[in-house]
């Protein structure tokens, strides 16, 4: 059988560029990854940074991740398989957000580092920004706002993270937040402050 792929021939040297997109937003666009186990917060702070980005005129998107199981991923259980091609998806969306000049946050679980050097190798190492929100797993039980916890222990999940399946502390993260010692304001300046000198861009008739 003859692979389709002989049949492609992607077209860019017409296309508008990434930095014609930037340009335009004033702003460099990257992938902020954060990760952590399940009730650490990650949703919850990705919603408010995006919210302060939005309000200071930067071109963001949120990409949650029961979000996209409801829709491009929805086909998509939680096989080992399946989970790698959730992530694999992502890496892939947030490539194309980009490549047009927008800013991406995203908020995964992605246990594992191999998961996550998935991402960082389509995305680009220049580009991918690994964000480890950290707390305890005894306060992320207390938090539990989905009941996933108490199921787990029940084993009415099974593989859950932190529980039945194992979480690796991140290699090299660019950024770690303990939410269990930082309230929500404060985490939220924290990423405000480390990423808002690497966003922004001035236009060039602004630097004369």
């Amino acid at each position: 059988m003859t692979s389709s792929s002989k049949n492609i021939t992607p077209v860019f040297d017409k296309m508008l560029t990434r930095s014609d997109k930037e340009n335009l937003l004033s702003q460099k666009s990257i992938c902020i990854w954060l990760t952590g186990l399940s009730g650490s917060g990650k949703s919850t702070l990705a919603i408010e940074f995006e919210k302060e980005l939005h309000n200071r005129g930067f071109l963001v998107k949120l990409i949650d991740g029961d979000n996209v199981r409801t829709g491009i991923n929805k086909n998509l259980g939680f096989s080992e398989e399946d989970r790698n091609e959730n992530i694999r998806r992502i890496a892939e969306i947030n490539k194309l957000f980009i490549e047009n000049g927008i800013i991406t946050i995203n908020s995964f679980v992605s246990p594992t580092n191999n998961l996550r050097d998935l991402v960082k190798d389509i995305v680009g190492a220049t580009d991918y920004y690994l964000v480890y929100v950290n707390a305890s797993l005894s306060v992320c039980e207390q938090r539990d706002v989905k009941g996933l916890y108490a199921k787990a222990r029940k084993g009415e999940i099974s593989d859950f993270t932190g529980i039945s399946a194992p979480f690796d502390v991140p290699n090299n993260a660019f950024l770690e937040i303990n939410t269990s010692e930082s309230d929500l304001n404060t985490s939220v300046n924290i990423l405000l402050s480390k990423f808002i000198p690497i966003i922004e861009l001035q236009k060039e008739n602004e630097k004369l």
